[in-house]
């Protein structure tokens, strides 16, 4: 794809980011997803509009590119973030199989701004029992044979 074609992506991002600003809508974030040269899923964040932690742009994108081209496997497609994404929008990405991200603004310009993730990444790194979040794991014989079902199901459809 043409140098060009990418800055255009890279703009609608980076438009939906500002008219979350200009509108009180949301975070200054914006994304879109791109198929074979045209955009097939956008987002911008909305997680004070619908009180939803998990409103991302890119969460956003995802859902509504998976919408719209009726698949949970995005394979073939690109995102343009007009931020650096968080780890959940990144473990996302990655869930969704998008071949490759674009991001304009960085992880430290949205810290900047107060939208600060390093301290999840520093959770992440520590072992579950050092973290602030506790973990209590429970009734762990009844949910692994829920995966012994799923194992054994002949009509799943694998992700």
């Amino acid at each position: 794809m043409e140098k060009e074609l990418k800055k255009d992506f890279m703009n609608k991002a980076i438009s939906l980011a500002l008219e979350n600003v200009e509108s009180l809508k949301g975070g200054p974030f914006g994304a879109v997803i791109v198929k074979d040269g045209r955009i097939v899923g956008s987002g911008n964040n909305q997680v004070t509009l619908l009180n939803d932690p998990s409103a991302h742009a890119e969460i956003m994108a995802i859902r509504d590119a998976s919408r719209n081209l009726d698949t949970f496997d995005l394979s073939g497609c690109e995102i343009y973030s007009s931020c650096e994404p968080c780890p959940m929008c990144l473990g996302a990405i990655y869930w969704a199989r998008l071949d490759k991200l674009y991001y304009a603004s960085t992880k430290d310009d949205a810290a900047a701004a107060n939208f600060d993730d390093s301290y999840i990444y520093k959770e992440f790194a520590l072992p579950k029992e050092e973290r602030k979040l506790q973990s209590v794991q429970m009734m762990r014989d009844e949910a692994v044979k829920v995966f012994e079902e799923w194992v054994h199901s002949e009509n799943k459809i694998p992700y």
